[in-house]
């Protein structure tokens, strides 16, 4: 069956950013997305620190899209997702690709070879506040509120307790080049997350696929001609399984949820994502490693988790309203 939306005409021109809001809020399920979704791009870095070990970052970022691209293509098919293209949607996918995959993937692929994860992840966090000011300056229903500039400083301040001064205190240096990128990347997503809401009348499959389709033709011809990756060894087993969980896990299906969350709730909520990714790596290691928590972790825990009631904003009108 054709996914094909029946509330757009295919082909006819989407919402403007500030046209009038269908945003929903975030429910049960949708948090529920968002955690799984953290899950799922926790291990991007796992993932891209392996890769990048034999692998040169632009090359694993090319691998990476190509990997999405072919997953969501079969997922597509099986599902009878079709996407109607015209000049003006290639148009948009372009963009959409270059400031969602290629410059924030090969930012991170590159600041990772400098900077441990724990950092990158800190630096990740600060998504939510770029992508506040994006849609501030170019959305009418996403302007900023107290409560979401509250939440967003919590999210981040929860982020940064949680990981520790060790990492903090690394801040700066030698390694300031590597970490401008991690937060030129940050910046870039939150360009990123407000253009796609353009998308939202067409299945999350299709656009995703279709961003990623845009995103491996733009990087084949450059990685190519820069890495020449024929002229390099054939990278270990481990690697190549790692860079297929960063291509089909952290990529494709990761683009999936999203674009669905994307498309319901917004631009500000879908970065919320960043502060939940370290959560997600930390008690997956305690539960399945036997770490134990320690008292700034669930210090940076309780933090995280009053910036995100900051942001959603049901628990400030339940107290207004008793």
């Amino acid at each position: 069956m054709s996914a094909t939306p029946s509330a757009t005409r295919p082909g006819s021109p989407p919402k403007a950013a500030g046209a009038k809001s269908t945003l929903l809020p975030m429910a049960a399920g949708d948090w529920g997305a968002l955690v799984l979704l953290s899950l799922i791009w926790g291990g991007s870095f796992f993932f891209g620190k392996v890769a990048v070990q034999e692998i040169s970052p632009l090359t694993m970022v090319l691998g990476r899209v190509s990997i999405g691209t072919a997953a969501l293509f079969v997922i597509a098919r099986i599902g009878g997702v079709h996407v109607p293209l015209n000049r003006r949607l290639i148009g948009e996918f372009l963009i959409m690709a270059v400031i969602a995959n290629i410059i924030p993937f090969g930012l991170i692929a590159w600041s990772q070879q400098h900077i441990p994860s724990g950092l990158s992840s800190i630096l990740n966090a600060a998504t939510p506040l770029f992508t506040v000011l994006v849609a501030q300056a170019f959305t009418r229903d996403e302007k900023f509120t107290a409560g979401k500039l509250a939440g967003v400083v919590l999210g981040f301040a929860g982020v940064a307790v949680m990981m520790g001064p060790a990492l903090i205190g690394q801040l700066g240096g030698h390694q300031l080049p590597a970490q401008l990128a991690a937060i030129g990347a940050t910046v870039s997503y939150g360009f990123a997350a407000v253009y796609g809401r353009r998308f939202r009348h067409l299945p999350p499959i299709g656009v995703a696929m279709l961003q990623l389709a845009a995103s491996s033709v733009l990087l084949a011809p450059l990685a190519l001609a820069l890495d020449q990756p024929w002229t390099r060894p054939l990278p270990s087993p481990h690697v190549l399984a790692a860079l297929m969980g960063l291509g089909v896990l952290s990529t494709g299906i990761a683009y999936i949820l999203y674009f669905r969350i994307l498309a319901r709730n917004g631009a500000t909520n879908i970065s919320l994502v960043t502060f939940l990714v370290p959560v997600s790596a930390i008690l997956l290691g305690a539960l399945f490693l036997g770490e134990a928590l320690e008292p700034r972790e669930l210090a940076g825990f309780a933090l995280i988790a009053l910036g995100l009631a900051a942001i959603d904003g049901r628990p400030g009108r339940w107290v207004r309203g008793r």
